[in-house]
């Protein structure tokens, strides 16, 4: 128990008080202090303590001759200087010892720890002369209770008014204080209890309460709360003889001590100790009789309701002002309403959304906040699952840019209303169309670029034929190879054009279950022909169950045959070159695991791609050879993503490794016809060369 502090110290010298409390620390808790009348006022109620005194202030000699004589149980250590005449007066005084006012820590720390065991004598003496004088009273019969009826009925009515102060839980014990004193007519009250913020227990109200009763505080490990939580009953000082253990005793009476008090009754809610309401004398002077005992337990099951109640509501009433602090701050706008389509909440966000005030919103059906949020909104109440991700809508008025998406609000199977979250993407529309608008006008000035440059080459010798023409047309040697190379360059400019024009207009995607297996094998045999491989090595790591895939299959193939020419190009020249290809199936995404993908990864040991354009590799026109236009991959990144799939790359020094993922071919779609080549001969899902 966090009870009146072993050591108090007492002194007119801040500087040295101060001094000495740091060095006890460690070893006592000291509590300082120059204030005489607090000093004596802590002595009268418990004056089992250790006391440091500085003799060197004026009437402390008088102070220390009172302290001897009224609480010689008290422990005394004066300090002073060495040899001086205040010292030597303490020392006939009889004082446990004197210490110079130079001392070290280590020196204040041993004198004071053997004060403190010599103090524990004496509590423990004290405890066998009280268990003595309680042994040799045990013969004699209990002295009846006086006769006497109760002051008056327990003033239950008054209860009902204190709890007006729910809502301030500071003025509601205040109030409850007021109360009890009233109910039981006592001279002193006082109310312990946990705050908030803390699981300490220290007094929240009180009458006419001891000066230092406000400092003291309880840790849910003092052996008080501890002993209130295993008995929870009233401790009353004529009772306590009643108690068999003799430190208990002492610990209860030092509580009662310490608090001015007469009876503590614990405040016990929802088998928890709230706290501890405690009482002084009765205003009359009489002691208290059985019927006052039974009156104060009533009202303190009274008070701990009420202060059970109050807590509560404190608790609940914090977490609102956040939840709603928090909807209030959201940039989301927040509609919240009943199960019968009435709105009860409306964030200030969606006020600024939709330009609609409180008052024309607030406590009325949802229709008044537009058709297609009413419509969102009715559909969340009856069930239906959200759209995701949420439609966009330019609203005619406002001309602002917003998704919304409805959520019902359901306990089990009971629905309690929805929530409609509207998010307001006019900025961020703009934004993107802004950067479509440069994306679209890089993409021109990298295709003008991009053009000059292949179309300048074949142009460039065509005219050199073209001027060479009429001096060597005679030249029948000539006159071939200007057909030849002629014909080549106006090919190459046919396919440059060729390929712009399918970039700009991908033909119509066929969806269907498409064979992952037999799609990875037409690819690889297309690009690597088992004849041309030499020294290159390509392994297939294919997942004997692989699922098929949801896709074109012409566009599949296409794309996988992009991928490895990339590689084989990479690797041309290079000794030791390799390329594996690994497909399996992995988890769905975080919103949707029970939907699984595939995976598949193209890795290579080629020289890896340049830092400087790694992040433009799927940009039109991006390339590192000397010829050609660079659509290659930006061609596979839209397949993928015209497939609802991911795809991402990783350039290293060692390489290259490109991993698409694809989404599975959903439950009931017709199956693909098996193909003889997806079959691996080998039986374990390897091909190598």
């Amino acid at each position: 128990m966090n009870r009146l502090p072993p050591c108090l110290l007492y002194s007119e010298d801040d500087e040295w008080a101060g001094r000495v409390a740091r060095s006890l620390q460690p070893a006592a808790a000291v509590r300082p202090g120059r204030a005489r009348a607090q000093l004596e006022s802590i002595l009268e109620r418990n004056c089992a303590a250790v006391l440091l005194l500085d003799v060197r202030g004026e009437s402390t000699l008088e102070l220390l001759a009172r302290i001897v004589a009224t609480w010689p149980p008290t422990v005394v250590l004066a300090f002073g200087e060495p040899g001086s005449d205040p010292l030597r007066e303490a020392e006939a005084l009889g004082v446990y010892a004197v210490e110079s006012l130079l001392a070290d820590h280590r020196r204040l720390q041993a004198v004071v720890a053997r004060a403190l065991e010599y103090l524990q004598l004496r509590v423990e003496n004290r405890l066998l002369r009280d268990e003595a004088e309680r042994i040799a009273r045990r013969g004699s019969a209990a002295r009846p209770a006086p006769a006497g009826e109760p002051s008056g009925a327990l003033a239950a009515r008054r209860f009902p008014s204190a709890a007006r102060h729910v809502d301030n839980v500071e003025a509601l014990l205040e109030s409850l204080a007021e109360v009890v004193a009233d109910a039981v007519l006592v001279t002193r009250v006082g109310l312990f209890c946990r705050s908030r913020d803390s699981d300490q227990f220290r007094l929240r109200a009180g009458i006419r309460c001891l000066a230092d009763t406000g400092e003291l505080t309880y840790e849910p490990a003092d052996a008080l709360v501890r002993w209130l939580e295993r008995h929870v009953h009233m401790v009353f000082r004529p009772h306590l003889e009643h108690i068999e253990d003799p430190a208990t005793r002492l610990l209860l009476r030092q509580t009662l001590d310490v608090l001015g008090a007469e009876v503590l009754v614990p405040l016990q809610a929802r088998e928890r100790l709230l706290g501890w309401l405690f009482v002084g004398h009765r205003a009359t002077g009489l002691p208290f009789e059985q019927a006052h005992l039974e009156q104060l337990n009533t009202v303190a099951d009274h008070v701990s309701t009420t202060l059970e109640n109050a807590l509560l509501y404190e608790e609940l009433t914090i977490q609102k002002t956040l939840a709603e602090t928090l909807l209030q701050t959201l940039p989301t706008g927040i509609v919240a309403v009943d199960a019968a389509g009435i709105v009860r909440w409306y964030s200030a966000a969606a006020q600024a959304i939709l330009d609609l005030p409180v008052a024309a919103v607030l406590h009325q059906p949802v229709e008044k906040l537009g058709s297609r949020i009413a419509d969102i909104v009715r559909r969340s109440l009856l069930g239906e699952a959200a759209v995701t991700p949420a439609p966009l809508w330019t609203d005619p008025v406002s001309q602002r840019t917003m998704a919304v998406q409805g959520l019902q609000l359901a306990d089990r199977e009971l629905c309690l209303g929805a929530v409609a979250l509207i998010q307001d993407l006019t900025a961020q529309q703009a934004f993107k169309e802004k950067q479509e608008q440069m994306e679209r006008a890089v993409f021109w000035t990298e295709l003008a670029a991009g053009m000059s440059h292949e179309i300048r080459n074949p142009l460039v010798a065509i005219k050199t034929f073209a001027q060479l023409l009429p001096e060597r047309y005679n030249d029948a040697e000539f006159r071939d190879e200007f057909s030849q190379n002629v014909t080549r360059e106006v090919d190459r400019l046919n396919s440059i054009i060729t390929q712009i024009h399918e970039f700009a207009h991908p033909p119509q995607l066929k969806f269907e279950a498409v064979d992952l297996r037999s799609t990875l094998n037409q690819s690889v045999e297309t690009v690597f022909p088992a004849a041309q491989r030499h020294d290159l090595v390509v392994e297939l790591h294919l997942d004997p169950h692989l699922p098929p895939v949801w896709g074109d299959r012409r566009a599949r193939t296409e794309s996988f045959v992009f991928m490895l020419t990339n590689a084989r190009e990479a690797l041309a020249q290079r000794a030791g070159a390799r390329v594996v290809i690994r497909a399996c199936v992995v988890p769905g995404a975080p919103g949707a695991p029970a939907n699984p993908q595939l995976e598949i990864a193209f890795a290579d040991n080629g020289p890896g791609i340049p830092s400087e354009i790694a992040d433009r590799v799927f940009s039109p026109f991006c390339t590192t050879k000397a010829r050609g236009l660079g659509l290659g991959l930006p061609i596979v990144k839209r397949t993928v993503v015209d497939h609802n799939g991911q795809v991402r790359i990783d350039p290293s020094g060692k390489g290259t490794v490109v991993t698409i993922t694809l989404p599975q071919a959903p439950e009931g779609a017709a199956q693909p016809a098996a193909d003889p080549a997806a079959a691996d001969p080998s039986g374990q899902g390897v091909t190598a060369a």
